[in-house]
């Protein structure tokens, strides 16, 4: 069993998935997309994959949900928890930068 309440990161994940199913599909077939974060082995980006994995979620009911859809949300939420934080915010040009592409990703437009 996960180590986290459903009931919780269910609540945090619908609060910070900002980007509707369409704006999250058509987002990840750009290559900004494809090229924001790091790139792992089979040279698809660790945001980039979690992007598509988000976007299936989302096209599912709760009730659908899997173990793994499970850990995926709350994987997400600690991306949030993490990037969101004011620190980690660019002072300037966020529009342009690695931050708000790679938070897009992961479904959370920065700038909405």
């Amino acid at each position: 069993m996960a180590d986290y309440d459903k009931e919780e990161i269910w609540r945090e994940f619908q609060e910070k998935q900002n980007m509707s199913n369409a704006e999250l599909e058509e987002w990840l077939e750009t290559e900004t997309s494809k090229n924001a974060g790091k790139e792992m082995e089979n040279g698809e980006t660790i945001g980039h994959r979690a992007g598509r994995s988000i976007l299936k979620i989302k096209q599912k009911k709760k009730s659908e949900l899997t173990e793994s859809n499970w850990d995926r949300i709350n994987e997400t939420v600690g991306v949030y928890h993490q990037k969101i934080n004011p620190s980690q915010k660019p002072n300037d040009n966020i529009e342009n930068s690695n931050w708000y592409y790679s938070l897009k990703n992961w479904g959370h437009d920065a700038l909405k």
